[in-house]
């Protein structure tokens, strides 16, 4: 194994912003920038994959063995004040997100081949946002961890803002104001914890575990009060219902690899945050506010759901069905109320889980409505039908998300849903059971959504659409295969998460 390799994670994070720099100072042509882009984005990957293959499962479940491995550590802001250290590594939990964010990053790369204007900026803020995204993943001191959350902020507003469509402009301000919120609240709840008497230090390591240093330390803030101010700042991003409103309106009006990113990436950094720091540092809280989480998780569930069958622009049906997807999240998490054990490790692992094959569901989906945009020049459905006859290849990677994002079995989107209905169903029935209507409703309208899209009667303005090119067809590929292939073997990502997930899961048992 890889666990003694150093500097690994550390080329993992910042490859992507050095080849941006490569490509701001060196790099001459757009083809050549377009090339050397996906060269940078191949390479990663590359890393991406040695960082979750590396990662010694063995070590990291035997009695005193590493839960943290590929660690890159050394003093950052030396001296008593701040104490803060660049500080990387990885766990069960986070490695698969490392991957997935080596794979939808060159799946970006991939679907922006065909941009043409200011060509070397884009790319520089593509990379750039990926090395940020990789950052928030990896990073083991919340100083540093915040450091990476604010970084992916300015990318994707100039993403949005200078190549996206419609009121971008408003779209991607829009995105700003929320996070930046969301961000406030989240600097206050970092500074609360280091500074609350006996803790002293932004080491998540130590914030973390059993027998966490919060939980014996001295009280500047309410642990409740802590816990939702970190909460709050995580369902911004993941995004839960009320506080959705920003996604719609930056998925609709954002470039393809933007939403890409955006869906696949940047909303697991709220689901991640809330598994890493709401149930690693505050397991008590965690379990007290439970119900609150699953009546967020249900209504997210259920009004998504609603409001998706009212869409008539594939970009913003898909969105809002991403509030109701990342319900699931905040209904696994909210397992933990009252089940115990296995239950409560399916639960966690359901959430975990979902925020991987989501982010692969809807990256499949979005690069398919991208590529239906670009040919047919329309996301409006009504004005679509037949497409399926002109572009078999996208119809066909667009029927295995749409049917892997209802859940059919045999699909990675079944698994994840499944185990988090198995974790909450104890602990909640009645709530569990209004989110499998959810479900149900997005079965209704991701069917309906491919029959008014992709089949009836061919429309003649559509004689002349082309299907996907071989690079169009890439990242298509690469996604149902990823989507396919954890359907059918989901133990791939279920044992390392549940790794990641069973220190978390054995603090809930100790104390309930």
């Amino acid at each position: 194994m890889l666990s003694g390799f150093p500097g690994l994670l550390t080329a993992t994070v910042f490859l992507p912003a050095a080849g941006a720099l490569a490509i701001l100072l060196l790099v001459r042509g757009d083809r050549n920038i377009r090339v050397f882009a996906v060269l940078v984005a191949v390479a990663d990957l590359a890393l991406s994959l040695l960082v979750f293959i590396g990662f010694d499962r063995a070590a990291a479940v035997a009695v005193g063995g590493e839960r943290f491995q590929l660690i890159d550590q050394f003093p950052w802001i030396p001296g008593d004040t701040l104490k803060a250290t660049y500080f990387l590594g990885v766990d069960g939990l986070s490695a698969p997100l490392v991957a997935l964010t080596g794979l939808l990053g060159l799946c970006a790369v991939f679907v922006s081949w065909h941009i043409n204007v200011r060509v070397r900026e884009y790319f520089v803020w593509l990379l750039l946002l990926q090395s940020a995204v990789m950052g928030v993943f990896a990073s083991l001191d919340l100083l540093l961890f915040f450091l990476f959350w604010e970084l992916e902020l300015v990318p994707m507003y100039m993403l949005i803002a200078i190549w996206g469509t419609g009121r971008k402009e408003y779209s991607a301000m829009k995105f700003l104001i929320f996070t930046i919120l969301g961000s406030a609240f989240m600097l206050v709840g970092i500074v609360a914890v280091f500074l609350t008497p006996g803790v002293g230090t932004f080491d998540m390591t130590l914030l973390s575990t059993s027998g966490t240093m919060l939980a014996g330390a001295g009280v500047l803030l309410p642990m409740g009060v802590l816990f939702w101010l970190f909460l709050i700042a995580f369902a911004i991003k993941l995004p839960t219902w009320p506080l959705h409103t920003w996604l719609p309106d930056a998925h609709t009006d954002a470039p393809t690899a933007a939403s890409v990113m955006l869906a696949g990436v940047l909303l697991k950094m709220g689901g991640y945050g809330i598994l890493r720091i709401n149930v690693g540092m505050f397991p008590d809280q965690t379990k007290e506010f439970a119900w609150a989480l699953v009546a967020l998780g249900v209504v997210s569930v259920l009004y998504g759901a609603v409001v998706t069958l009212r869409q008539t622009d594939l970009k913003r049906l898909i969105a809002y069905s991403s509030v109701s997807h990342m319900g699931l999240v905040m209904l696994g998490v909210g397992s933990v109320g009252i089940s115990q054990g296995e239950l409560t490790s399916a639960g966690l692992n359901g959430a975990a889980l979902q925020l991987f094959t989501h982010g692969t569901i809807t990256g499949l989906l979005f690069v398919a409505v991208g590529l239906v945009y670009e040919k047919a020049h329309t996301r409006f459905i009504p004005d679509l039908g037949g497409l399926a006859g002109r572009m078999p290849v996208v119809a066909v990677a667009f029927l295995i998300a749409g049917l892997a994002s209802l859940g059919l079995p045999g699909l990675s989107g079944f698994v994840a849903e499944l185990l988090v209905f198995l974790g909450a169903f104890q602990a909640y029935p009645i709530a569990t059971g209004l989110a499998v209507l959810g479900i149900i409703l997005a079965a209704g309208y991701i069917l309906w959504m491919i029959e008014r899209s992709f089949f009836g009667a061919p429309r003649d303005r559509f004689v002349d659409i082309t299907d996907a090119s071989l690079v169009e067809a890439i990242p298509l590929a690469v996604l149902v295969i990823s989507i396919v292939g954890v359907g059918v073997y989901p133990s791939v990502l279920t044992d390392v998460f549940e790794i990641g997930l069973d220190p978390m899961v054995a603090m809930f048992n100790e104390g309930g």
